[in-house]
Formats: structure tokens, C-alpha cells, sequence
């Protein structure tokens, strides 16, 4: 087994300056956990805390059922890829990959196995004996993994390894860790700040904001089941749209009234909501969602909003619109072909059943069933 279980860790530097206050987080055996959130989170400080590089100010680390807060880094059997590669520039990509094991003395036929085995899985067998200045990006990267993989250990760890590669590379090398985590079948720690990455890499991701875990799950609950209003606007690109109002009741239904229009909302949302009539709140809609062609059932149901078009951007297969309503900005992504044009007035229908309910003074999402932040 080699599970990663955070117990109320906490990491405050000089100062008082707390980075991580008070996590706890289970990292199943096997499983790849992305840690995500901005700069400044507390997420790389974590990630080195479970490898040894910083101490632990308080709570308990434990790899495989063992505690190693006093374990040196060397003796934890993990390994940890780097931003930057962290290449030796003399030595060849064999010499690199074989260091590690060259300082822990495995015999030279055992070396050289595992060097072969690791560059077969990357595909780099032909670069063996190039220096990393004879290698691009996307090469020095697959080095740097390799150089992970040889040890063998039982957790690897990743901080942002993909932050340094153009757009393109970076989707190819999502997918290459993608193969090599269900490849090796071993457990995962991956940290970045890019959204994307850790829906596409993640089996759950851990949210983080200011040293604190907002919501860990599966991507896919994390986007539709978002626990609170940052986590809803951190995951999702374009970002989530965030329309202050009122709740009223209307004909017996509860609406959102948005300062220009109401909006009837969907009757699920009357039992955590009906209490709260009168009351300010946030809704928020994902941008996706807003559909420029409303039908006759959406006019008559109360869902649409009037809206002027203050940006067009082309995508390609899509295309974002830049919106306003008397009172909010909102930002919709539709199909490329849909007719808009800038200073157009139109009207918009909005998915109002995918749509979200937040307090405005928590944040917390008054409308979605999500689990605890520590998992």
C-alpha cells in the first residue's frame, strides 16, 4: 500500500506567515491527486512537505501506514519531478537518469535495466547519450521523469512539471502522464495551477485557497457540484458568470430577479432556497450554458435575459460573446456559427437547471450537495 494520508498539517514560516493551516487529505493507493488552486495557495508547500523538503510546523504526514515527519527525504520512497527539470547540463540524458542509483550503489547491470526500461516507456532510447542542451522542452521534461521512474519509489510526485512548455507540447505530455500513471499503476501527487491540467489528469482534485482546502472530488463533481463560489470560478474556462440579485416568489415559484428580468428557478432549488426569499444571493451560470437562440419554452418559462454584444472572439468551432445587461457582464460560449455582431442587441436564454445559488457573504453554494472539504 502506499497511501499518502495528511492529518491537520500546518506550515507557518517566520513571520507568521501561514501557508498551509490545518489540511487533512487521503491519497488512496494508486490514485493520481491533482492539487490545484492559485499561486500562492499553499499547494507546492504541501507538495514539499510530503517529500521532506520542508518541515512540518504541525499534524502528521504518513506514506504507506508509515509517519515520516522526521524521515529524511532520501528514506521516503518517493520521487519528485521538478518545474525546471533540474537536469545535471554535463552529463548525458544515461547519467542523468542512472545518478540516483549510481549514489545508491545498485549494481551496474541493475542500473542500466531500469535505465533501458524508463526510456523505452518515454520513447527517448534514442537520446540516451545527448547532453539536455541537445534536447527541447518536451525532451528535457520526459528525462526528468525518467529519472523518477528508474528509483521505482512508491509515490511520485509532480510540481507543476508542464508550466514551462508551449500550449501544444503541454496537451501531448497531459496525455503521455496520463498513459504512464495507469502504465506504472502507482500513486500520484500532482500540483499545478492550471485548471485544465488538473481536470484532465485528475481521479479527484484538491481545491486550494489561502492554505486551505476548499473541496476535493472527482473532476466532474467538482464542475458540476461546486462546493462554494471560488472553486465554481477557479474551475471551468471561461470562468463562471456571477449575477448579484434577490429572491422573490412569483406565482407560487421561486425567481431570481436580477435587477432587469426575473428568473424562475428550478423547483429543486425550492427547499434550500424558500427561506431565503427577499434575500441577496448570487447566481451563477456557466457560460456554456447561455444559449443566444432562446425557443418559445424559455421566453414563456421566465429564463431569458436582454443583453448587448460588447465583444466577439472566434475559436474556431466556437466562439465567445462578451455580454451586458443593464446591471451585470456576462460571458457566453457558443457555436461559431451563431450570428453576433458587436453593439447587436439580442436576447439570451439561460439554462437555469445547471445554474448555481450562492451566499454572498460565504460564498458557500446554497443549491449543490457537495462533500467535505477534507477527504
Amino acid at each position: 500500500m502506499a497511501d499518502v494520508v495528511i492529518d491537520r498539517v500546518v506550515k507557518v514560516y517566520p513571520g507568521n506567515v501561514q501557508a498551509v493551516r490545518n489540511v487533512s487529505l487521503h491519497i488512496k493507493d494508486l490514485e493520481l491527486m491533482v492539487l490545484v488552486g492559485p499561486s500562492g495557495c499553499g499547494k507546492s508547500t504541501m507538495l514539499r512537505m510530503v517529500a521532506g523538503l520542508e518541515e512540518i510546523t504541525e499534524g502528521q504526514i504518513s506514506i504507506g501506514g508509515r509517519v515520516v515527519n522526521d524521515v529524511p527525504p532520501k528514506d521516503r520512497d518517493i520521487a519528485m519531478v521538478f518545474q525546471n527539470y533540474a537536469l545535471y547540463p554535463h552529463m548525458t540524458v544515461y547519467d542523468n537518469m542512472a545518478f540516483g542509483l549510481k549514489l545508491r550503489k545498485y549494481p551496474k547491470a541493475d542500473i542500466e535495466q531500469r535505465v533501458n526500461e524508463a526510456a523505452q516507456i518515454l520513447g527517448i532510447q534514442e537520446l540516451l547519450h545527448r547532453k539536455p542542451k541537445a534536447l527541447s522542452g518536451g525532451q528535457r521534461q520526459r528525462v526528468a521523469v525518467g529519472r523518477a521512474i528508474v528509483r521505482k519509489p512508491s509515490v511520485f510526485l509532480f510540481d507543476e512539471p508542464l508550466s514551462n512548455l508551449d500550449a501544444k507540447l503541454r496537451v501531448e505530455m497531459r496525455a503521455e502522464l496520463n498513459k504512464l500513471h495507469r502504465r506504472l499503476e502507482t500513486t500520484m501527487i500532482y500540483v499545478t495551477h492550471d485548471q485544465v491540467e488538473a481536470m484532465t489528469l485528475g481521479d479527484r482534485i484538491a481545491v486550494m485557497k489561502d492554505g486551505t482546502l476548499q473541496q476535493v472530488a472527482p473532476p466532474l463533481e467538482i464542475y458540476d457540484r461546486p462546493a462554494n463560489q471560488f472553486v465554481a470560478g477557479f474551475i471551468g474556462t471561461p470562468p463562471m458568470n456571477f449575477i448579484r440579485g434577490t429572491l422573490a416568489a412569483e406565482n407560487g415559484r421561486l425567481c431570481f430577479d436580477e435587477g432587469s428580468a426575473r428568473l424562475q428557478l428550478p423547483d429543486r432549488f425550492g427547499p434550500p432556497l424558500e427561506k431565503r426569499v427577499g434575500q441577496r444571493v448570487v447566481m451563477g451560470i456557466r457560460p456554456e450554458t447561455i444559449s443566444v437562440r432562446p425557443g418559445d419554452a424559455e421566453a414563456a418559462s421566465g429564463r431569458t435575459l436582454r443583453v448587448k454584444v460588447n465583444v466577439v472572439e472566434p475559436l474556431g468551432d466556437e466562439m465567445l460573446l462578451y455580454l451586458s445587461t443593464s446591471n451585470h457582464d456576462l460571458i457566453a460560449k457558443v457555436d461559431s456559427h451563431q450570428r453576433a455582431e458587436v453593439g447587436q442587441e439580442m436576447t439570451i436564454a439561460l439554462d437555469v437547471a445547471r445554474s448555481h445559488v450562492f451566499d454572498p457573504d460565504t460564498g458557500v453554494n446554497l443549491t449543490a450537495t457537495h462533500p467535505t472539504a477534507s477527504a
